[in-house]
């Protein structure tokens, strides 16, 4: 019987494993047709991203390399909040397995005593059953409340932590403007985020709780049927374990790849928001709706495909981590009663014997399952950790002033753009900066743009306090890039610069920046209420600035200063430039850039606001196209867009446009 019973499980046996490697083969094979597929898919989202090198996401020394770096700012130190709610789960999770161990040897003394009819000892069980109901509810919820908690906890550290390294200085305008290694900032700031703390905790508790049942059950499970059944099970924790770790590796890189995908299509959403009236007026909405929809389906196509695979390595792992680990568990208890008819107990101390011994064990199974299964959740953990990382790295690099960008195309025109740049030896951030008041000073500065287009090989110019000049040009000369070298949003690439202190230059659009909050706010931006009345400025003061642009009627119109309203809606396109202009005579600086500032706003109204920058001695720099500005400027500024430029006086009898 028993040989013929060896050859049916062997062949049972044979049948499951050959089973397991033909879905998981078959899973394998679709993925990798599916990736090859989708590498070379035309399907281009709104913003698709240049060829880059497959980056290896798996769990292995860079991974915890990674990780601990990321703990350390979301776990300081030992005597941390984070901290204590960590070694409040560890107590909780001991508490819960005692508890469990509890539950076992109460069930077994209460079905022992309704078998013997016991009725005494039914009675003071079942008694102690419901006076440790509290307890036991205690334990489960203050585990669960602790878990959320810490959860919170992280990722409260990690957003503040990334937040004051993406809002130090400009950080968030490089990363957007010229860096390109992340288009998503905000997907990775958000969601991102949230999903590597939830990830994190969850495993520490997944882990925590099967290893410490794993130590208290091998214990009792020694004393009762020996250390060689725990020990058997432990040796098939170690074989899944590498088994399955090894099986898992494609999860952590497509769930990089799924956040990359989750943020593109957020992106090309958010992009219709921001331009639905130029997209109303073109009638574009069929396009747009076509860019949206393959990136959709970028996202579709690449979850279905890890659905598949999630599905074979699922149906893996409850067979090799669930179900033999069972089937293992049931091996071992039986040896004792089974293999040894020397034993002296009686049936029913058997029977008691087997049902506690037999329950420890088939936990002891199911731990041995979870913290096997607990690697797939650390594959997963991967790629968040992955994500969380190249932030990070981006991060530092911008802060440092270095920064990765695609360079133009090979095409004759970019080719001999290279040539030039490689002649001059030009590199991002090697010109001088020197801060002085009351001086902008261009001392052989290239123009150039972060994608390496040189615009000027050689700028030289100076202007000091009071010599108004009026910057004209082509579109693409060199207008925009000028101001943006200016105002330290992009890096020198030569030369020495001269110019005030970032705060002592104000920079003024032709769609001015409104920002949430007051009326108030709309003037003193980016100021806040205690730095205007440190200022010691006043509302008054701020009515006056506002009578100087003829706006008072606002404070009437939308109900005072502390009124909050969508002002970027609310306030026409005229109202804008002149709260703009106000917000320039509430800080006063040296020197002011105007960039067609006064567009939308009548002469008569625009030649008072400059005559009051003159009173003020606010020195401007201005892109207009309307000769009645000629008058409030003494030198010119002209760019032909072919890498020449002229500095001179100005010349009202000259033709300055064009000259």
């Amino acid at each position: 019987m028993a040989p013929i019973f060896s050859k049916v499980a062997a062949r049972n046996s044979a049948v499951i494993a050959a089973s397991v490697g033909v879905v998981y083969y078959i899973s394998t094979v679709r993925l990798r047709n599916r990736m090859k597929k989708a590498e070379i898919d035309e399907v281009a989202c709104a913003y698709a991203e240049k060829e880059e090198k497959k980056e290896k996401v798996q769990v292995d020394g860079r991974f915890f390399r990674q990780l601990q770096t990321i703990l350390k700012i979301i776990l300081p130190g030992v005597f941390s909040l984070e901290a204590a709610y960590a070694v409040l789960i560890a107590g909780t999770l001991v508490g819960r397995t005692l508890c469990d161990i509890w539950m076992i040897h109460n069930g077994t003394v209460i079905e022992r005593a309704i078998i013997t009819q016991n009725i005494p000892l039914f009675r003071k069980s079942l008694e102690a059953f419901i006076f440790a109901m509290p307890m036991l509810s205690l334990v489960n919820n203050a585990m669960k409340f602790s878990i959320n908690e810490l959860r919170l906890l992280f990722r409260s550290r990690l957003t503040k932590h990334l937040y004051d390294k993406y809002l130090s200085g400009i950080i968030y305008y490089k990363m957007s403007n010229i860096d390109n290694r992340i288009s998503n900032p905000d997907q990775l700031l958000t969601q991102d985020v949230d999903k590597f703390c939830n990830s994190v905790t969850d495993l520490y508790s997944n882990i925590s709780k099967p290893l410490l049942d794993i130590i208290i059950f091998v214990h009792r499970l020694s004393s009762d049927i020996g250390a060689e059944g725990p020990s058997l099970m432990m040796v098939y924790l170690l074989f899944a374990g590498l088994l399955l770790t090894r099986l898992r590796r494609p999860i952590g890189r497509m769930t990089m790849t799924e956040q990359k995908l989750e943020g593109e299509l957020r992106y090309v959403n958010s992009r219709l928001i921001t331009n639905s009236e130029e997209i109303a007026f073109y009638q574009g909405n069929q396009k747009e709706k076509g860019t949206m929809l393959q990136a959709f389906q970028r996202l579709v196509r690449h979850i279905r495909m890890s659905n598949h695979f999630n599905f074979a390595m699922g149906f893996t792992d409850n067979i090799i981590a669930r179900y033999w680990a069972t089937v293992v568990g049931y091996l071992l208890i039986s040896r004792p009663f089974i293999g040894n008819r020397k034993n002296a107990l009686s049936h029913s101390e058997r029977l008691e014997n087997y049902y506690k011994s037999g329950r420890m064990l088939v936990k002891l199974a199911e731990a041995i399952g979870r913290l096997v299964l607990a690697g797939r959740e650390l594959t997963r953990l991967a790629g968040f950790t992955a994500r969380i990382t190249q932030l990070i790295k981006v991060l530092k690099d911008l802060s440092e002033g270095s920064y990765v960008r695609t360079m133009v195309s090979e095409d004759p025109k970019s080719q001999a753009l290279t040539a030039t740049k490689s002649k001059c030896n030009l590199r991002p951030g090697s010109g001088r900066l020197v801060n002085q008041d009351n001086l902008i000073k261009f001392d052989r500065v290239p123009l150039v743009t972060p994608n390496g287009d040189v615009l000027i090989e050689e700028l030289s110019f100076e202007v000091k306090s009071g010599m108004n000049v009026l910057v004209h040009g082509p579109n693409g000369c060199g207008k925009s890039s000028l101001f943006r070298v200016l105002g330290e949003l992009w890096p020198t690439f030569g030369g020495t610069l001269t110019k005030p202190s970032k705060n002592k230059l104000f920079y003024i659009p032709q769609r001015p920046y409104m920002t949430l909050g007051t009326l108030r706010d709309q003037i003193i931006y980016p100021d806040r209420l205690q730095d205007m009345q440190r200022k010691r400025i006043t509302d008054l003061d701020l009515e006056y600035f506002l009578e100087l642009v003829q706006l008072t009627y606002l404070l009437e119109r939308e109900g005072g200063w502390n009124s909050i309203k969508d002002w970027m809606d609310l306030l026409s396109g005229g109202e804008k430039q002149r709260i703009a202009m106000a917000r320039l005579f509430y800080h006063r600086p040296q020197f002011a850039i105007l960039d067609e500032c006064t567009s939308a706003v009548s002469v008569d109204v625009e030649g008072s606001m400059y005559q009051y920058c003159r009173e003020m001695k606010i020195t401007l720099f201005t892109v207009s196209h309307r000769k009645s500005l000629w008058k409030h400027h003494e030198y010119t500024l002209y760019m032909d867009g072919r890498g020449a430029y002229k500095f001179q006086e100005m010349d009202e009898t000259t033709e300055a446009f064009g000259s």
